[in-house]
C-alpha cells in the first residue's frame, strides 16, 4: 500500500485546466498513491459568498481525485459536506483525503473534519479497510503557519483524535506541519537546525522563544509530542532515508516570497501500530512535481499484513 501527501499551493477553483493543475494531476499519478493527503486547496472569499465556499472546494476536489483515478466522495451526515475536507470554518482553505476504491475502502460514517478553535487549518481525518488487523486512521493536516505555540496545541489535539485507552489506534498523520520533525538517529536530530544563520523578520514564526540572536534553534513541540515515546515514528527518520528537502525550490518571486530555504516540513507519521509494517519512503521529485506546488509529495509505502492490532 502506498499513502502520500501534496499540498498542492493555493489550488482554487480557477486553476482546472491550467497548465499547474496538469502539473499536479501529472505528479500525483507518478506516485500511484492508495491514499493521498492534500493541503491548501482555496477559494477566493471574495469572489463567492460563504455559503458557497465548501461547494466550491468540494468541485475542486472532487475534479482532481477523479483526474488522478481516485476518489473523495463521502456520505453527507450532520452537517458534513459529501467530500472527505475540512476548512477552519473562517477562512476557506482546506485539507482533504483521497483514496483509491479498487484497493482501500472508506469505512461508513468515519470521516470527520475538525476546525476552529482546534486548527488554524482544518483537519480532515478518516479511517479505511486497507487489508490489516484493524482498520487505518488518516489524518490531513496542515499546521499553523504562524504560531509555534498553537502547533503546539494542534498536535496534542491529534494526539487526542489517535489515542486509544493505554495506547494509540493505527494510523497515519501526513501533512503540511509548517515546522521540522524531532526524530533523532544516532542521538542527532533527523533535520537539522537550519535557522542558526538566517537573519530575518518571519524567524519568530520557527524559532523558540528567547534564542533569535543566539542559538536560533527550531521550535520543535509539535513533532515532540506527537513522536514521543513512540507514540508515533517519522517514517523518513525511522527508516533512515536519505534526508530530502519538500519546500525551497521555488525561488522567489515564484510563489510566496521564501526566506526559509530548503527544509522538510511535509512529514508522514506513522502510529506505533503502524511503524512495523513501513516499508519505504521517498521525496517525490520529478518535473512535474516541480512544477505543480512549492511542497514537493512525500511518499510511504507499508504492509498492512505487517501492522500490529491493538484491540
Amino acid at each position: 500500500m502506498r499513502i502520500a501527501n501534496l499540498n498542492a499551493y493555493k489550488l482554487s477553483p480557477t486553476a482546472r485546466g491550467s497548465a499547474g493543475w496538469q502539473a499536479r494531476i501529472t505528479a500525483i499519478r507518478e506516485i500511484n498513491p492508495d491514499i493521498l493527503a492534500v493541503q491548501e486547496v482555496v477559494v477566493d472569499e471574495r469572489a463567492l459568498p460563504r455559503e458557497r465556499w465548501n461547494s466550491a472546494a468540494a468541485e475542486v476536489i472532487h475534479d482532481l481525485a477523479e483526474q488522478c483515478g481516485l476518489t473523495a466522495t463521502a456520505r453527507a451526515s450532520s452537517g458534513r459536506p459529501h467530500v472527505a475536507m475540512a476548512a477552519n470554518g473562517h477562512r476557506p482553505w482546506y485539507t482533504a483525503l483521497m483514496w483509491r476504491p479498487s484497493t482501500v475502502s472508506l469505512l461508513p460514517d468515519s470521516f470527520a473534519p475538525y476546525g476552529a478553535p482546534d486548527f488554524w487549518h482544518g483537519l480532515t481525518t478518516a479511517s479505511f479497510d486497507v487489508g490489516g488487523p484493524e482498520p487505518l486512521i488518516v489524518a490531513s493536516y496542515h499546521g499553523d503557519p504562524f504560531r509555534p505555540n498553537f502547533r503546539a496545541d494542534e498536535a496534542l489535539r491529534i494526539k487526542g483524535i489517535f489515542r486509544r485507552t493505554g495506547g494509540v489506534k493505527p494510523g497515519f498523520l501526513v501533512g503540511d506541519f509548517n515546522a521540522p520533525s524531532a526524530a533523532v538517529i544516532d542521538g542527532e536530530y533527523y533535520d537539522d537546525e537550519w535557522y542558526r544563520d538566517q537573519h530575518h523578520d518571519d524567524l519568530e514564526f520557527q524559532v523558540q522563544a528567547g534564542t533569535i540572536g543566539g542559538a536560533q534553534l527550531a521550535d520543535r513541540r509539535q513533532a515532540q509530542a506527537l513522536l514521543r515515546g513512540g507514540n508515533m515514528v517519522d517514517a523518513a527518520a525511522h527508516l533512515e532515508a536519505a534526508w530530502r528537502p519538500t519546500v525551497g525550490h521555488w525561488a522567489d518571486g515564484r510563489g510566496d516570497p521564501d526566506p526559509w530555504g530548503p527544509r522538510r516540513i511535509d512529514l508522514i507519521l506513522a502510529t506505533r501500530p503502524v511503524a512495523p509494517a513501513l516499508v519505504s519512503y521517498a521525496t517525490h521529485r520529478s518535473a512535474a512535481a516541480l512544477d505543480a506546488s512549492d511542497h514537493l509529495p512525500v511518499i510511504a509505502d507499508f504492509d498492512p499484513t505487517a501492522m500490529r492490532s491493538t484491540r
